[in-house]
């Protein structure tokens, strides 16, 4: 963070200009962090600030109340100048208990603000949390060097509400609007945003949305009549490109882009899924948008979800199934169904911790062997991994082009970094977004008449015909068809004929998609690093700081990972080393290795949690030693 005086200040206290601050919200997942987080982070956006977010949720649906395990966080950086990740180090902490307290201190940066609820840390949460009899962390010195404010929220909250009517619960869960309304005023934000979403919320409680607003204003005015604070921050607006921004999370992102390809491909939408953390929300979302000829179906099981939008694309619609890495164990006979249909479907899966149940609440990248490889059979399919929450918009888009003009099954993926976290989007013109083409048989395309239901374009796709169409009835299956025919066929040689067509048609997608660009640096170098999905915002902010720093790095950011952009075995040859962080064990490091044999070197994180921009520093300054 770094500051400067500026000329404006507040009756009681100096306002001081950040170029950039990272707060982070924690507490028990009953406190609610993400809803304050989020309502902070909206105000933020809607004043012009770039920014990034990472909420973080327990693992259980209910974990014990007051422990470590339950602590919920919601990370935001915002700033004047180009965020591309959450922030390393928290440069201000909101502990609401002592079990926030200890998970979220050791990333505060030495010298930050810690903002305290005092009833948080009484005896019995300290227990939760693991402090020794007698042992507080806001009495035993081991704060000093920070800025620690203790404030009582509880309190301050039942004496806000006293007489409004409501039952302790309700009060209890109204003080992190009290917290909400202090970092509004210690962060010089209005609080015009929040109220307007409270009453548009409790539309119907109409003394709920009484009680939060009026707790709201009480944490502003806490922070404005009390002389605690020595000083203000304010962060000015971004310098962004002119355009009608939102705040938006990779999850709806997705939904929208999904919605976007209905609309530019005049094919009604339609989604199969099953409820699964973290892609549940893309079903809520696209549920929203039935005047939008979109249809959503909440099946019974994942192997339900993904046959039913197979069905939908059969039926010639834009067949959509979204899930995590265990719903693809389950879907994977059925999305082999549709690899030789040769019908277009896109398969979202949104990445989490594994394996079997894993880390349902935490990120990761291991998913990318299974995308590739995870079928019985030879069975291709083209891949692709959305980059940043905003990026999910563009690369879905791109997935359901692909899918239709290829007649394909695409696997499109995310993870529950980039699925939950959020930044700015600027909302594409129209006029920007290209028609996809949809081509629908309705004649016979063969000799005398006939129809040839696996007759090749120049792209390899075979036809889309609707089911009913005069005169092209023909068999459909998950038996081998025969050549051009699609009649079932157990003919040694045209099995390999066939198995080698449909690898063909997947590898010559390359033609149709773009070369890939560097996204920082020089196209020659010392150290190139590679990265694919979520990695890209702590990559490009590493390689460009090493740059300003007079380094020789660049970075590549791959969308497309089968096939691979016809230049990126060129552009691997360029550099003296090539670096590829993961968040999994090594997987795309092992698909670079057997296609280009380039030495490259990995750096793996399976933590749950995305790199940091100094890990990555760390590792890039040993490889250019």
């Amino acid at each position: 963070m770094e500051l400067t005086e500026s000329n404006v200040s507040s009756s009681k206290a100096p306002v001081i200009e950040a170029e950039s601050i990272v707060i982070r919200f924690s507490g028990d997942s009953g406190d609610g962090m993400q809803l304050t987080g989020n309502q902070f982070t909206d105000t933020a956006a809607y004043l012009g600030n770039d920014l990034s977010t990472f909420p973080e949720f327990p693992a259980e649906i209910r974990a014990p109340i007051g422990t470590t395990a339950g602590v919920s966080g919601f990370q935001v950086h915002f700033g004047s100048k180009e965020i591309f990740t959450p922030g390393d180090e928290f440069d201000v902490l909101v502990a609401m208990n002592a079990a926030a307290l200890k998970v979220d201190l050791p990333r505060l940066k030495k010298g930050g603000i810690i903002i305290t609820n005092t009833s948080g840390f009484d005896k019995k949460n300290l227990g939760l949390a693991g402090f020794a009899d007698g042992v507080s962390p806001l009495e035993n010195g081991s704060l000093d060097g920070y800025t620690v404010h203790k404030i009582d929220v509880t309190k301050f909250t039942k004496e806000c509400l006293a007489g409004a009517g409501l039952g302790m619960k309700e009060v209890e869960r109204s003080k992190n609007m009290f917290v909400l309304g202090l970092l509004f005023w210690m962060f010089d934000e209005p609080m015009d945003y929040t109220i307007t979403f409270i009453n548009e919320k409790f539309a119907k409680k109409p003394e709920i949305a009484e009680a939060n607003i009026k707790t709201l204003k009480a944490g502003w005015n806490f922070g404005d009549h009390t002389e605690i604070f020595a000083s203000r921050f304010k962060v000015a607006a971004a310098n962004m490109p002119k355009g009608e921004y939102r705040n938006i999370s990779g999850n709806q992102a997705t939904a929208i882009g999904l919605v976007a390809a209905s609309e530019l491909s005049g094919l009604p939408l339609f989604l199969g899924s099953y409820p699964i953390t973290p892609a549940s929300d893309v079903l809520h979302e696209l549920s929203k948008y039935k005047s939008s000829n979109v249809k959503t179906f909440q099946a019974e099981d994942e192997i339900a979800a993904v046959c039913a939008a197979i069905g939908a694309s059969y039926a010639g619609g834009l067949g959509i199934t979204t899930t995590s890495g265990p719903g693809m164990s389950l879907k994977t006979e059925a999305i082999g169904l549709a690899t030789i249909l040769e019908i277009p479907l896109v398969i979202i899966n949104i990445q989490r911790g594994g394996p079997s149940t894993g880390l349902p609440t935490k990120t990761e990248q291991s998913d990318l062997m299974q995308a590739m490889y995870g079928r019985h059979g030879e069975g291709p399919l083209p891949i692709f991994a959305a980059s940043s929450p905003a990026d999910c918009f563009d690369t879905i888009l791109e997935a359901c082009r692909i899918s239709i003009h290829h007649m394909t099954p695409v696997i499109c993926l995310t993870d529950g970094y980039i699925a939950n976290g959020t930044e700015p989007w600027r909302f594409p013109k129209a006029e920007d977004l290209p028609p996809i083409e949809v081509k629908f048989v309705t004649e016979p395309n063969g000799p005398d008449g006939t129809f040839m239901p696996y007759l090749r374009d120049e792209k390899l796709s075979r036809p889309w015909v609707k089911p009913g169409t005069k005169g092209l009835m023909h068999r459909i299956g998950g038996l081998e068809k025969q050549s051009g025919t699609g009649n079932v066929s157990y003919d040694a040689k045209n099995h390999e004929h066939m198995t080698r067509q449909r690898e063909e048609k997947i590898q010559k997608i390359a033609d149709y998609i773009p070369l890939v660009k560097t996204d920082s640096g020089k196209d020659t170098g010392k150290v190139l690093v590679l990265g694919w999905g979520s990695t890209s915002g702590a990559i490009k902010t590493a390689v460009r700081e090493l740059i300003a720093e007079g380094h020789e790095v660049a970075h590549v950011h791959l969308r497309h990972l089968n096939p691979f952009p016809k230049n990126l075995g060129e552009i691997l040859g360029r550099y003296e080393k090539v670096l590829i962080p993961e968040m999994n064990s090594g997987q795309l490091i092992k698909l670079v290795r057997a296609k280009y044999l380039t030495p490259a070197e990995g750096l793996s994180k399976v933590q749950g949690l995305p790199f940091t921009t100094a890990e990555l520093k760390t590792k890039i300054t040993e490889l250019l030693k």
